[in-house]
């Protein structure tokens, strides 16, 4: 059920947009369907020409819950996150993709995590029964040989650092400095890296990845993306790989519900 009216929100969902509209009214509808607990949804956009914000606009009266936040710190997801953690009302932030269906029937199993003491639980789509579907070939094979990597040389307890679906405690950001530059989705694997450096407690629940089932244009861009992924790669295995008595095991909820 939607978030009733004047009441504090549990859950902040996140969802950095740019020129999402196709998938912003499938989106709301689903999620209204499946989240019971109270909560509100932020929709963080860098330019006030987005084609999502009419159609935000358009809906509002029908899902009250739903914010527009406007990105005024710099393009880009790292400082759209940024710009919605500052909005959110949120005991928990749920950083979200607008173009992926899938992970929606994960966000209740994630819930769970989080009300038994987690700090961050992150999705996979690599282990536990996860999978991803669609999407670029080259950055199907990038992130998946990249994560594999990444826990055989860092010591890493996660297995999908670099999804961009996450859940954290909202204070997490006052205790982590993130520096990421605003190139594709490499803020949130720096997030994983800094969370298991600080010793945080870590969730994993395996989610069914369907990229752009409803259309709408990709941001990837292999070269930038690949640099900054390095770069945080580079960092995190030096980090981890130098102080494993601060990175515990990850707590791993199976889905209650799947797609079959």
């Amino acid at each position: 059920m939607a978030r009733k009216s004047g009441g504090k929100p549990k859950l902040t969902i996140m969802m950095p947009v740019r020129n999402e509209g196709v998938n912003i009214e499938i989106m709301l509808k689903i999620l209204n369907a499946v989240i019971e607990v109270p909560h509100e949804i932020l929709i963080v956009h860098d330019d006030m020409g987005d084609d999502s914000i009419p159609v935000v606009k358009r809906l509002k009266p029908e899902f009250p819950h739903v914010r527009l936040v406007h990105n005024t710190l710099g393009r880009g997801v790292a400082n759209a996150i940024l710009a919605g953690v500052k909005a959110a009302e949120g005991e928990y932030i749920l950083i979200f993709c607008v173009d992926d269906v899938g992970p929606v029937l994960a966000i209740e199993d994630m819930m769970v995590l989080m009300d038994g003491g987690c700090d961050l639980v992150s999705a996979t789509r690599y282990a536990h029964g996860g999978r991803r579907l669609g999407g670029s070939i080259v950055g199907q094979v990038l992130s998946r040989v990249g994560n594999r990597m990444f826990m055989l040389l860092s010591g890493s307890v996660l297995s999908d650092s670099t999804t961009g679906i996450k859940m954290m405690r909202r204070d997490i950001f006052d205790r982590l400095n993130l520096e990421a530059k605003p190139v594709g989705w490499a803020v949130v694997f720096e997030l994983s890296i800094k969370a298991q450096e600080a010793g945080m407690k870590l969730g994993e629940v395996p989610i069914i990845s369907i990229d752009r089932l409803y259309g709408g244009s990709s941001t990837f861009n292999v070269l930038p993306w690949f640099r900054e992924y390095f770069r945080w790669f580079v960092w995190g295995m030096r980090h981890l790989h130098n102080n494993k008595e601060m990175t515990k095991d990850v707590e791993v909820r199976r889905p209650s519900t799947c797609i079959c």
